[in-house]
C-alpha cells in the first residue's frame, strides 16, 4: 500500500522539508484499526510507544491488548503488573470511564510453540515432540523462534478477539531483533529451515523409487552420525517425522497472518531514535513495507532534542566569548559555560531536524510524530499517559 494516500495524515501538509504530521489520536480512535504494529531497529523505545499507544487508546474507549516481547519486562513495572506471562492480565489504574479497557502479555515463545503443538497433535505424537531434545533447542533458541512466535501469538489473539469480542485493538511491539526486517522474515525463515533439502531427506520413504535413494541415504546418515553423533542425528529425525504432520498448520496460519497485516486494519508504525543508524534502519523499513503492500500509518521519532526559544547557537558561543575574554567573575565563567551548554544543545536540535529533513526527502510521504525526550525513565502510568501526550502533539 502506498503511503501517498494514506487518510492517517494529520492536518499539517509536507512544507519546507518537513514531513506531514501523524494524526494518532485519529488512527487510536478509527474502528478500522484493529492492529496497530511499532516496529524499527533495537533501542529507539519501541516498548514505550507500544505501551503508551495502547493506555492512551483504552482511555479513549478500545478494548486494547498490548503484546510485548521486551526482554527487560520494563513494560509490567511501567504498567503497575508485578509479572506479565504469556496470558493476558487486566491493567489497574486504567481510566475506564469511556468504556475502554486494557490487558496486556509477554510472550513466551517456548510457551507459545507449546501451546500450538499440544492443540494440533494428539497427545501421544504431542508429547514425543515435546520431549524430544530437537524439539526443546528449536522452540528455546533458534535464530528467528521468537519472531515466529509472536506471529502465531497475534494470530492467537486476533482469533480471540473475533470470537470473544474481548478486545478490538492489539497493539504489538516487535521483538528487539538485529534487524528491523526479522519480524516480517521470521515465518518464511522457519518454514524455509523445516522445508529444506536435508530435512526432507531425512523424511524420504524407503519405498518405491525412493529404495534406489537407500544406499545414499545410508552415507549421508553414516557421514551426518560421525559428524554430529547417532543420538543426535536419531532425535532429529524422530523430531521431523514427528512435526512433519504440523508443518502444513504452521505455514498456513503464518501465510493467513501474513496476508492480515497487509489489510487496512493493520497500522504499522515504524519508530526511530534522531540518529543516522535508526533513520537508516527506519528507511529501510519504510520501503520493505511498502514493497509487501503493507498499511504505513507512519513514523515515531523518539528522544527528540526538544530547542528552546531565544539564542542561536552561534550567539550562544559568541557571548561566551566575550564573557570569557574579558577574565571576571565566578558568577561569569558559570555564565559562559552554560552558554555553551546551551549552544551544544541548539546544534543537537539543528543536526537532528536536519536528519529528519533527509529521511523526508527521501520518504516524502511518510507523516512523522516527533516525541520530546524525557528527563527521567517512564516507570508508570502516569509516565505512558505524558508519552502518549507527547506522540499525540
Amino acid at each position: 500500500m502506498s503511503t501517498k494516500n494514506n487518510p492517517r495524515v494529520g492536518p499539517l501538509a509536507a512544507r519546507g522539508g518537513e514531513a506531514p504530521s501523524l494524526d494518532v489520536d485519529g488512527l487510536l480512535r478509527d474502528p478500522g484499526t484493529q492492529v496497530i504494529v511499532c516496529c524499527g531497529s533495537g533501542g529507539v523505545g519501541k516498548t514505550t510507544t507500544s505501551a503508551a499507544l495502547a493506555l492512551r487508546a483504552a482511555e479513549m474507549g478500545r478494548k486494547v491488548v498490548v503484546l510485548t516481547i521486551d526482554p527487560a519486562r520494563r513494560l509490567a513495572q511501567s504498567m503497575g503488573i508485578e509479572k506479565l506471562d504469556n496470558v493476558p492480565r487486566p491493567v489497574p489504574g486504567v481510566d475506564g470511564s469511556a468504556g475502554g479497557s486494557l490487558d496486556a502479555m509477554m510472550l513466551d515463545m517456548k510457551r507459545t510453540f507449546d501451546d500450538v503443538v499440544l492443540a494440533q497433535a494428539s497427545p501421544e505424537k504431542a508429547q514425543s515432540i515435546l520431549n524430544n531434545p530437537f524439539y526443546v533447542t528449536l522452540s528455546s533458541s533458534f535464530a528467528g523462534t521468537q519472531e515466529y512466535m509472536a506471529m502465531e501469538k497475534l494470530s492467537q489473539l486476533r482469533q480471540d478477539s473475533r470470537k470473544s469480542g474481548r478486545w478490538d485493538l492489539i497493539v504489538v511491539d516487535t521483538p528487539p531483533a538485529r534487524s528491523a526486517l526479522d519480524f516480517l522474515d521470521a515465518p518464511e525463515r522457519l518454514s524455509g529451515f523445516l522445508d529444506g533439502r536435508f530435512i526432507r531427506l531425512l523424511l524420504a520413504p524407503a519405498k518405491g523409487p525412493a529404495r534406489l535413494m537407500t544406499s545414499g541415504m545410508g552415507m549421508v546418515t553414516s557421514t551426518m552420525a560421525k559428524i554430529v553423533g547417532a543420538q543426535v542425528l536419531k532425535d532429529l529425525q524422530m523430531f521431523v517425522a514427528a512435526f512433519d504432520t504440523l508443518f502444513g498448520g504452521f505455514r498456513n496460519r503464518a501465510q493467513q497472518t501474513f496476508e492480515m497485516l497487509q489489510t487496512r486494519e493493520t497500522a504499522f508504525l515504524v519508530v526511530a531514535a534522531p540518529e543516522p543508524d535508526a533513520l537508516r534502519e527506519a528507511a529501510y523499513f519504510v520501503e520493505r513495507l511498502d514493497s509487501e503492500h503493507m498499511p504505513l500509518a507512519g513514523l515515531v521519532v523518539n528522544r527528540a532534542t526538544a530547542g528552546l526559544d531565544g539564542l542561536s547557537a552561534e550567539q550562544a558561543v559568541a557571548a561566551a566569548e566575550r564573557l570569557e575574554s574579558h577574565g571576571g567573575s565566578a558568577s561569569a565563567g558559570a555564565t559562559a559555560g552554560m552558554l555553551r551548554l546551551h549552544a551544544d544543545r541548539m546544534r543537537r536540535v539543528a543536526r537532528e531536524r536536519r536528519l529528519r529533513q533527509r529521511f523526508s526527502a527521501a520518504h516524502p510521504h511518510v507523516p512523522t510524530a516527533v516525541v520530546p525526550a524525557l528527563s527521567t525513565d517512564v516507570h508508570d502510568l502516569a509516565g505512558l499517559r505524558q508519552v502518549g501526550d507527547l506522540i499525540s502533539r
